[in-house]
């Protein structure tokens, strides 16, 4: 029986010629990657265990994204600890104060990850480089250690599901409209520690800031990693920017899949989860009733040029409601110094709006953001359990730049087609 791409990598790494669902592999490691909140605990297991020495101090990236610059003294302390370790160790892939971006946007945008890459990261969402055709999942902070200490990993190699897609997305629906949609038809357990695949020939549509959002979401439905395969826009991407050679897989035509799931890219709308799962999806279209206080534009999940960009088209000549706090964070330093030589951050200034470094902020219920007992936010970000962004009674609705920049134009979740 033939591999799937994610099998493919997987065989490679641990030096297989193959591996198969369920088997236990050691595989070696491109990139270990760790933020201000998760670094600080693997530093400590580091020096617990005694290590002395990293494997690699290219293969290694710190970013300081989700309380930096620092909020507290707590945050001050952990970004002190992980600067401390960075020097130590020569770490060239450090992003702090000025530098930094949000983790899962600057990465790509680096070629600190290419395709082919096996990837670890101190982050849940460290799934997002799927969308270059390599294999990347988020681990905890004592895994983190280890994989600093000798560039390798455990994995159970996962099973897969195989997503078809055909057409192309309308205007004002993205790959945020495609991934919600898919939550909301299989669940947050839907693809639990599987593979999710896609293919078909609605991937070449796909923008690179479609897909890199798409496999940023893959664990909000339980999956193990997303996976896109390398075609010309990925090439296109990865041009001039990788640091290291990429190197391209395929699956196999007789790869196994669980399952195969087909989707009409042409049939999709704009889509929102309400409170308090992504599994809990609506059209857009219906959500004009309910009163919104906030829209947070950003995230690892939505904060590159092209969600800036379906923001602007929005909000540009216009101003949000009075009662309604608009928050846009670009997710790097390139992207923000790209809104303003466009003008883009004026207009969401004149719209209302405050425009951030870039930070991870309110995602998490950090800071730049939180919500009040009975507060309701439409955010880009990528989850809406109970209490994330503040409040245990607040409700976060998730939806694209789109459909957050017209709910910020009404005040009420708006489908953006309509304004």
């Amino acid at each position: 029986m033939g591999m799937t791409l994610t099998q493919k990598i997987l065989a490679a790494h641990a030096g297989l010629d193959q591996v198969k669902a369920g088997q236990l592999i050691n595989a070696k490691l491109d990139i270990v990657l760790g933020n201000d909140i998760t670094t600080p605990v693997a530093i400590n297991e580091f020096e617990k265990a005694g290590f002395d020495s990293v494997f690699d101090k290219e293969h290694i990236a710190i970013v300081l994204d989700h309380f930096v610059p620092n909020k507290d003294i707590k945050s001050a302390t952990q970004s002190k600890q992980c600067r401390t370790f960075a020097n130590k160790y020569d770490i060239l892939n450090f992003y702090d104060v000025g530098q930094m971006g949000i983790e899962h946007a600057l990465l790509p945008e680096k070629g600190i990850v290419t395709a082919g890459d096996c990837v670890i990261g101190a982050d849940s969402h460290t799934c997002t480089y799927g969308a270059l055709g390599a294999f990347s999942t988020g681990v905890g902070s004592t895994d983190m250690a280890a994989g600093m200490a000798t560039g390798m990993a455990w994995f159970k190699v996962p099973a897969a599901i195989r997503f078809v897609l055909t057409g192309s997305l309308p205007e004002r629906v993205s790959g945020k409209d495609l991934i919600l949609s898919i939550i909301g038809q299989i669940g947050v357990d839907g693809a639990l520690y599987k593979s999710m695949e896609f293919t078909g020939p609605g991937v070449a549509s796909l923008s690179m800031d479609d897909r890199l959002c798409v496999c940023n979401m893959a664990i909000e439905a339980g999956a193990k990693n997303g996976i896109f395969p390398v075609d010309d826009v990925t090439k296109a991407y990865l041009q001039g920017r990788s640091q290291r050679t990429p190197v391209y897989y395929e699956a196999d035509p007789d790869a196994e899949y669980e399952q195969t799931i087909e989707i009409d890219l042409s049939k999709l709308v704009p889509t929102v989860s309400y409170p308090h799962l992504p599994e809990n999806t609506h059209p857009a279209s219906e959500g004009s009733g309910i009163k919104i206080d906030q829209v947070v534009i950003g995230s690892c999940t939505n904060g590159r040029l092209e969600d800036m960009e379906a923001a602007y088209n929005i909000l540009k000549g216009k101003h949000i409601a009075k009662e309604v706090r608009g928050i846009i964070i670009p997710a790097t330093m390139a992207v923000y110094k790209e809104c303003i030589r466009r003008g883009w951050t004026e207009a969401f200034i004149d719209a209302g709006c405050i425009v951030s470094t870039p930070t991870c902020g309110p995602c998490l219920g950090g800071y730049m953001g939180i919500l009040a007992e009975g507060e309701r936010c439409v955010s880009t970000t990528n989850r809406n359990f109970v209490g994330r962004m503040g409040h245990v009674k607040s409700e976060v609705y998730l939806a694209s730049p789109a459909t957050a920049a017209a709910s910020a134009l009404t005040g009420t979740i708006t489908d953006p087609r309509t304004v």
